[in-house]
């Protein structure tokens, strides 16, 4: 037996009449479709993914093949544009529209594998540190403070250039340099959850301290580091863009937003689109990933209050 508030409050609700467990249902999915800021980012996230996912079939041309005979050719709304390349070509006749869509799955995918990775480090320690305090706690919050004191541009920076900048690399460093905060989350709410009476009561039937940790208090803190993976997709998909933008990150010619402009940096007065096409997609993911993570924590905390 589980020994959770949310069994515990199940337990209670059989015993109340069956009528009024319809409007609590309904009073608790209200704030999820009345949250104007996360509807329009749960729309933006539905369609970069569904671009990200469907890139093969909705590139119209190769992203990879290179034509200089068509090279720079503007999108079609500018005079001289057309339909046979929507958004233009880049300085080497590539179809900027088929660049754009698989450079979309190239920064979804580094935003997920970095925050799997850092909130795998990150909740790790903050559950220990939460659980057991004293000693242990004070070791871990002694690397967080290390953690803290390191500027996470410039070490990713430093390491990119010794190491050589991939799609591998750059998951690997971001998610060795973004998981404190999911520890700073972790700790607090363990440090909340370990004095609880369904704590206890698991103690008291002989649980051990690994089985409290992962089936008692990791479920229950999967509201607030829903949270913060949001806010570190973000970050970690700009902090990507950066490297990629200065030469330590995707390597060409794999698309990559960041790449895209740094390509067409040299050309931004005379095309300015080939900088604003994917600088543009790349603020409206990260508006749309923010606006979603501050829905959930709007909603989490009206729960909370609840």
């Amino acid at each position: 037996m589980k020994f959770t508030p949310a069994s515990l409050t199940a337990k209670a609700a059989l015993t109340e009449p069956a009528p009024d467990a319809v409007p609590a249902r309904r009073a608790g999915l209200g704030p999820l479709f009345g949250h104007h800021g996360m509807t329009v980012g749960v729309a933006i996230m539905v369609v970069v993914l569904l671009a990200a996912l469907l890139a093969p079939w909705l590139s119209p041309h190769d992203p990879y093949l290179q034509n200089v005979a068509r090279r720079l050719i503007p999108p079609v709304w500018r005079d001289t544009g057309g339909w046979d390349y929507i958004l233009g070509t880049d300085k080497l006749g590539r179809d900027y529209l088929s660049r754009l869509l698989f450079g979309a799955r190239v920064s979804l995918a580094i935003g997920l594998m970095t925050a799997l990775v850092a909130g795998a480090i990150g909740i790790t320690l903050g559950v220990i540190a939460g659980y057991y305090g004293g000693r242990i706690d004070a070791a871990i919050n002694y690397l967080l403070t290390v953690r803290l004191s390191m500027p996470v541009v410039l070490v990713a920076l430093a390491m990119a250039s010794l190491v050589g900048g991939s799609v591998k690399v750059v998951i690997l460093l971001l998610g060795l340099l973004l998981w404190d905060r999911f520890l700073i989350v972790s700790r607090s709410v363990t440090r909340q959850l370990r004095q609880a009476e369904f704590i206890a009561a698991a103690r008291s039937l002989g649980a051990s301290s690994a089985f409290i940790m992962l089936r008692e208090i990791l479920p229950n803190l999967t509201g607030p580091l829903t949270v913060v993976a949001t806010l570190e997709i973000a970050h970690a998909i700009l902090l990507e863009a950066t490297l990629s933008f200065l030469g330590l990150g995707v390597q060409p010619p794999m698309p990559s937003w960041g790449l895209m402009v740094a390509e067409g940096k040299g050309y931004m007065f005379f095309q300015p689109w080939v900088i604003l096409i994917p600088g543009v997609a790349l603020a409206v993911l990260v508006l749309g990933i923010n606006l979603v993570g501050d829905g959930l924590r709007d909603i989490t905390a009206l729960d909370g209050r609840n």
